[in-house]
């Protein structure tokens, strides 16, 4: 096992262990043999791939296959690889399944939703003091990360900018749906120890999170070094600058693995209809007393949330954002279910023209389809 003399892991040099290796991946690996060898995606370029192996460092292209499928690996992805040294070539030809994928909605036709990450154990949604603080988004990120099976953990940086850093706190803890709370600031390092019990070594973490709200400048203060360009916020509007154009993973000294992204301005919901109830906790709690079991907490009689509502129980705000993300998930899924079917269209065609022209070349030839 690669380490140093102080007893971290070498970073420049982790093994698959180190990187979180497991025996469930061990077992999907066993089913290949030859010229293979495992690795874990840690940054993608645009037409190639920064693979870790226990060989070090590894460029690589994808398989034809994998490129034909649509399949293309991402930051954190266990894959397969094809390593022919002498010819100075790797090629990832298998992508080994999963346990958590981290994605958010695309804005494409299909609806397909676009995968951030792979293998992720917790995700750090940073916000920062000033602008950026907005619950309706926090609930936003905590559906999508409820739906991905990590686990969430709410930051808040620049608290040192705060006249009341409590106050902050304070104003999240009642969306939070139980997610930690962390108060800190990337810049000086106060706080960032109480990062410290979601750092064991081996888990990946993702950061989420607006530009400019610091998650660069937290990577570099828990890599006690540089590793990432840091931006800030801009004083009139509260915008931030992107700084961060790749999703990258890098190893923390303390064992842990995490995964920086570019700052998202939009974040779709896509299709994670599995993280509503998460996130939402209190309305669904709310909802058993309505009169009606497929209520919609809009106008129906004898809904129960609309009385939290007024009673005052209930922000109005609140609902209407679980009720705008329900209808996002709905229309996600059906925009999934149209690309599907235009996939499969596209897919039969393809094939129909194939056989089409083996069939014209077999007929030129003096044979027919049932040569085929």
């Amino acid at each position: 096992m690669n380490s140093s003399s102080s007893g971290y892991p070498d970073v420049h040099s982790p093994t698959l262990q180190q990187l979180g290796w497991t025996n469930e991946h061990a077992e999907a690996f066993a089913h290949f043999s030859g010229p293979f060898m495992a690795g874990r995606v840690a940054c993608r370029q645009k037409t190639t791939w920064e693979v870790f192996t226990d060989r070090g460092l590894v460029t690589a292209g994808i398989s034809g296959a994998l490129r034909k499928l649509g399949r293309f690996p991402a930051v954190g992805d266990f894959i397969v690889l094809l390593h022919q040294p002498e010819a100075g070539a790797a090629t990832i030809v298998a992508i080994l399944p999963p346990k958590t994928v981290f994605t958010r909605g695309s804005a494409g036709r299909d609806g397909t939703d676009q995968v951030m990450a792979a293998n992720i154990d917790t995700v750090f949604i940073v916000t920062a003091a000033g602008h950026d603080l907005n619950t309706r988004r926090i609930e936003r990120y905590l559906a999508i990360v409820h739906a991905s099976g990590a686990r969430p953990v709410i930051v808040i940086n620049k608290s040192d900018l705060a006249e009341d850093p409590a106050v902050l706190a304070e104003e999240i803890l009642p969306v939070a749906s139980g997610a930690p709370v962390i108060l800190l600031s990337a810049l000086n390092g106060e706080g960032t120890d109480r990062l410290l019990p979601f750092l064991a070594p081996g888990t990946t973490i993702v950061l989420i999170g607006s530009s400019g709200v610091g998650k660069s400048t937290l990577i570099n203060r828990l890599l006690d070094r540089p590793g990432q360009e840091t931006g800030s916020i801009r004083d009139a509007d509260g915008k931030g600058r992107h700084t961060t154009t790749v999703r990258q993973l890098f190893v923390l000294k303390c064992g842990a693995l995490m995964i920086d992204t570019p700052g998202l301005r939009e974040v779709g919901i896509g299709t994670a209809s599995g993280g509503i109830d998460e996130t939402f906790p209190d309305i669904l709690e709310l909802s058993r007393g309505c009169r009606f079991s497929d209520c919609r907490h809009e106008k129906e009689p004898g809904c129960a949330v609309q009385e939290a509502v007024r009673r005052g129980t209930l922000s109005a705000s609140r609902l209407d954002n679980f009720q705008r993300l329900v209808r996002e998930v709905a229309f996600g899924q059906e925009k999934a279910e149209i690309g599907l079917i235009r996939s499969e269209r596209k897919r039969w065609k393809g094939i129909a023209k194939f056989a089409k022209e083996i069939n014209k070349g077999r007929r030129e030839r003096g044979g027919g389809l049932r040569d085929f």
